[in-house]
């Protein structure tokens, strides 16, 4: 007996369809709806950043917030003196924000390392820097600077990165660099490296993905403006217009006419008129323009990330409303960012920093990246108090000995903003009084036992 042939199974398809709402087939509009590789240029991204408040903003204000406290050092006091004169005269922390800026509205840009080395193909290493050897940091923008090809040896430490760039302005004319000799910044991170052959080794701009968002902000902005121009506008009704029109000094005449009626008008706010002349206004209402663009501007600020009250620098909305969870989540971004991505970019050029100002490497220097969030005088005040508390509870206790407390407590209460100055008066203090008992070093120096005096030989002794 033959066996029955099995009807054919239709396509599959794993997404929502629905024949009669049109809903997954091709009569559904929303089936139609694609993305589409991103066409900014340079040029585009500059006049947007020049020619427009909004996008500058969005480019510069994260950049800002992430180096405008820059960072402390842990470390002996003179040792942080030389690592801040050190980032001083490098101009370091401009140059930073500057290749910051740089990233965001271009998608990359880096900070070249100068050692004195002539030799940029080889390996900067930074154990070799001596005291004073970090010659000076340039910046490079991404148009000057291009990825020759990608490290694909799976053990390397630069794997998917550049395994070499190649800078174009420069008097040499075309130079390879070694990527250990680059502080890479990138804009918004693609996380395919070679998703452009063009675009290798670099980011995104960050206006390119919510270029939408900043036009349609500033196109309705730009209409309620243009609306204000005819929130008022005179309606006139002249009785058989259409029939005479055509007549030349029928028009001449009506023209004049309200020339004059316009005239009239603005001298003394009264106007003249026909007795058969309807005369009116239409008034346009701007009651629901302030939503409107609060809509906008909500949509522009959730695309760049940055809240309304520090993108528009306005005071919070509502009775109880006061921006304080959305700037520390902002906040928290920021340092995010610079947590991983600006501490790796900036690595190897640290090494370099720490040597070239110091001599050498202590294991214990480092740093923290300073506190974006400022505290009132209020806060400042308690928080002075609970560490003084907690201090003075430490000392009754005895669980740690006076001396490694005290300078703690220094330090403490000085970082904290709850007394400016201390340590440095402190230091003054220690310097004029010697031998007071209670300086730490007389106190080291009295319980540090005396070296015992050995016995000379019999030999010398007889």
């Amino acid at each position: 007996m033959e066996k029955p042939k099995r009807r054919p199974r239709a396509a599959m398809n794993d997404s929502l369809t629905n024949v009669v709402a049109n809903l997954g087939t091709a009569r559904d509009k929303a089936a139609w709806s694609t993305y589409e590789a991103p066409t900014l240029s340079a040029q585009a991204l500059l006049n947007a950043y020049r020619g427009a408040w909004l996008p500058r903003k969005i480019v510069d204000i994260p950049a800002l917030d992430s180096c405008r406290n820059w960072r402390d050092w842990q470390a002996q006091k003179p040792e942080i003196d030389r690592l801040e004169a050190e980032e001083q005269r490098l101009a370091l922390k401009q140059k930073v924000l500057a290749a910051r800026t740089a990233a965001r509205l271009y998608g990359g840009a880096a900070l070249l390392i100068v050692t004195g080395e002539t030799d940029y193909t080889k390996p900067l290493r930074a154990e070799t820097v001596k005291q004073g050897g970090l010659r000076s940091v340039a910046l490079i923008h991404k148009r000057q600077l291009s990825a020759v090809d990608l490290d694909r040896d799976p053990a390397s430490p630069y794997f998917g990165t550049p395994s070499m760039w190649q800078l174009s302005a420069s008097a040499q004319g075309f130079v390879q660099i070694h990527p250990s000799r680059l502080a890479v910044f990138q804009g918004a991170v693609v996380p395919d490296p070679e998703v452009s052959a063009t675009e290798m080794g670099w980011g995104d701009p960050v206006l390119q993905s919510i270029m939408d968002a900043v036009l349609a902000m500033d196109a309705t902005a730009a209409n309620v403006a243009s609306l204000v121009f005819e929130a008022k506008v005179d309606t006139v009704g002249i009785p058989d217009l259409m029939n005479k029109l055509g007549d030349t000094g029928y028009e001449d005449t009506l023209l004049r006419r309200w020339r004059l009626a316009q005239t009239g008008k603005g001298i003394n706010g009264a106007l003249m008129h026909d007795a058969e002349e309807i005369i009116g206004q239409k008034q346009a209402s701007f009651s629901a323009l302030p939503d409107v663009l609060d809509r906008f501007m909500q949509l522009a600020a959730g695309a760049a990330d940055i809240p309304m009250t520090r993108l528009l620098g306005m005071s919070p909305a509502g009775m109880s409303a006061t921006g304080e969870s959305d700037i520390r989540n902002y906040y928290d971004r920021i340092s995010a960012a610079q947590e991983l991505e600006m501490e790796p970019a900036l690595a190897v050029l640290d090494e370099c920093l720490i040597r070239s100002a110091l001599g050498n490497r202590p294991p214990e220097v480092h740093y923290n990246w300073a506190s974006l969030w400022q505290i009132s005088a209020t806060e400042r005040a308690q928080i002075g108090k609970t560490n003084a508390e907690t201090i003075n509870l430490l000392r009754t206790s005895q669980l740690i000995p006076d001396q490694p407390l005290s300078e703690a407590a220094v330090n403490l209460m000085t970082e904290s903003g709850a007394m400016p100055g201390l340590e440095g008066a402190v230091e003054d203090w220690e310097a004029e009084n010697p031998d007071d008992p209670e300086n730490p070093d007389t106190v080291e120096a009295a319980t540090t036992p005396m070296p015992v005096k050995a016995d000379p030989p019999e030999e010398d002794a007889q």
